[in-house]
This record gives structure tokens, sequence and C-alpha cells, in this order.
């Protein structure tokens, strides 16, 4: 078995959901930015998106999860603490998508709690970014169930 830890900072993930929110606030016109774009007194809903995004991503990982970070809700919002996951995957995964699931479980985030800020402030584009978070999850799922091929050791004289 192969063992695998994958870390999705939250602090990152919210600082892309900004750059993203603003830059989709700067294209609108009129006070459309003051009301898409993700201020720190935004971060109460935002939390709630993270937790929600991390469950999907448990919920994907159940059969290989070692140990996961605790995703239940807080009354607070706590940027220190981060989805971490702990696997155990198959001996014949390969190693060399770990940075590939890594960049894929970052976007999931952001893309997941973009679509969901965005049924609230900007319908219009808020099925684009679910539908990409979507993707991303089976992005995931077929990275994690790839199988390297066998290598035959031929011996050496």
């Amino acid at each position: 078995m192969i063992s695998a830890v994958f870390t999705v900072q939250k602090a990152e993930v919210y600082n892309e959901v900004a750059k993203t929110t603003s830059y989709t606030g700067i294209k609108m016109s009129g006070d459309d930015y003051e009301r898409i774009f993700t201020t720190d007194e935004d971060r109460m809903m935002l939390e709630r998106f993270f937790n929600e995004a991390a469950n999907n991503l448990t919920d994907l990982f159940k059969p290989f999860i070692v140990t996961v970070s605790d995703t239940s809700p807080l009354h607070c919002i706590d940027l220190e603490r981060n989805y971490v996951v702990n696997l155990e995957l198959s001996s014949s995964y390969d190693t060399n998508l770990n940075g590939s699931i890594q960049s894929s479980m970052f976007s999931f985030f952001t893309n997941f709690i973009v679509g969901s800020w965005y049924k609230f402030t900007n319908k219009g584009e808020a099925e684009g970014y679910l539908g990409t978070a979507a993707s991303l999850l089976l992005d995931i799922k077929s990275k994690l169930y790839f199988r390297k091929k066998p290598r035959r050791i031929v011996p050496t004289e």
C-alpha cells in the first residue's frame, strides 16, 4: 500500500475566491462589483461552503481514508483549519499523480465555493463554476483509481 497526504490551505482558497469574484465583479456594470466580490464580512458564508466542499471530497475519498481533518462547522472562521486527508492507496497507484490531484483539489474547492456564492450573487455564472467543480471531482476520482502498469524486473547477471 502507498500512503499519500493531501492538504488544501483554506487561506489560499479564500484568496483565490476573492480574486475570482473581484475579477467577475469588475467585468460587470454598476453596483455589481459590490454585490459579487467576496469580502471579509462574507467569510462565515464562505466557511460553510468550504466545509461542504470538504465533505464532498471526504465522501469521494472514503475507501482510502486513514485520517481526515475535522470538517464539522464552527461558529467562527479559522483560517488555519485546513483540509488534510491521509490516504492509503493501492500499491499500483501512480505517485506521479500526487501533484495533479493536489492541484485539482485546490481548484475543486475554489470552483465549488465560487459557484455556491454565485447562487446568491451572480446566478448566471453559478452553474458554470459548479459544473467545473463536479468535473474536478471526477478528475480526482479517475486519478485515484488509475493503476500504473506492472514492471517486469529483469535479473542482471
